[in-house]
């Protein structure tokens, strides 16, 4: 059996942007997928695939991701008094253990590679996850418990979840080729980065979730500029390619991509509607808006 997946990396930093003004003070990863914050979704599919320790790359004004791993003193007292049980034991399902938590600072935002290199110490010489919590993937099993059986299976080595994209917007995401399929898993031998369509070697794009040996490390140690000026993870697993096998996951799900706001709307009716307490009364609303709108959602 290959060395087990305890870490997962979940890079935080980045200023979230394209959700201003709500991001102006508060993290984009604390955005609420109905009641669920962003980052606790991504810490439960973690957790489901066996990760015992979550390291968390931040940067400034992320402290309230900190403090929503943390026990809340006055909150559960609060509750307790109130004969609040159900939201009490929900707190204490959702709150990691003493130690399975680290915080590390990416204090520039160098890209997504450099991120990962800032966990280095904390992640040791052992494989690890990475996940990015602006994908939702909405899966039974979870993404990562579907990718870390494909590690075992395939005896290690480096493992991304892939899933297929139209043809016109290959050009958008990291392309990867491959070969030696067996069931919904196969070996890379390709990564392009943005490729145009007639230089893509299939429609599979890289879909915000790896398994990596601590090898990356050492190459992205040499902090090399790729696009856009930043340190970028796909130029990193593309040399680590050469000396190691890499092996790709179409996973059985759907991604939300919660990083824009039409992706974030998806995914909080689609997970509203699996929500026994509240997915009919959520169905009449849309029942309601849809008809408002002619019987389709339409703009003027």
């Amino acid at each position: 059996m290959p060395r087990p997946i305890r870490k997962a990396v979940f890079p935080v930093a980045g200023l979230g942007t394209r959700f201003l003004p709500a991001t102006k003070a508060m993290p984009k990863e604390m955005l609420t997928v109905v009641d669920r914050p962003l980052i606790q979704v991504v810490v439960d599919e973690a957790r489901e695939a066996g990760i015992e320790h979550f390291i968390f790359v931040t940067g400034r004004n992320k402290s309230v991701i900190e403090d929503h791993f943390d026990k809340q003193y006055e909150l559960e007292s609060t509750l307790r008094k109130r004969g609040k049980s159900t939201e009490l034991d929900m707190l204490e399902m959702d709150l990691p253990g003493a130690g399975e938590t680290s915080f590390t600072r990416q204090q520039e935002p160098l890209g997504l590679g450099h991120a990962v290199w800032c966990a280095r110490h904390l992640v040791g010489n052992e494989p690890f996850a990475v996940i990015l919590p602006d994908m939702i993937m909405k899966a039974s099993p979870g993404c990562l418990a579907q990718m870390v059986s494909v590690y075992n299976e395939r005896n290690g080595g480096n493992v991304i979840a892939v899933e297929e994209t139209p043809w016109e917007h290959v050009h958008r995401y990291g392309v990867v080729g491959g070969t030696d399929w067996k069931a919904n898993h196969f070996t890379i031998t390709q990564m392009v980065e943005k490729p145009k369509r007639e230089a893509a070697p299939s429609n599979l794009i890289i879909s915000g979730r790896y398994i990596l040996q601590p090898e990356i490390f050492e190459i992205l140690d040499k902090k090399e500029a790729g696009a856009g000026g930043e340190i970028q993870i796909t130029d990193a697993m593309k040399k680590l390619m050469e000396a190691q096998p890499f092996h790709g996951v179409r996973y059985e799900g759907t991604t939300y991509d919660c990083g824009d706001k039409v992706g974030f709307l998806a995914a909080n009716v689609a997970l509203a509607l699996e929500r026994e307490d509240i997915a009919p009364a959520f169905r009449d609303v849309l029942d309601q808006i849809i008809s408002t709108h002619g019987g389709k959602l339409t703009w003027d």
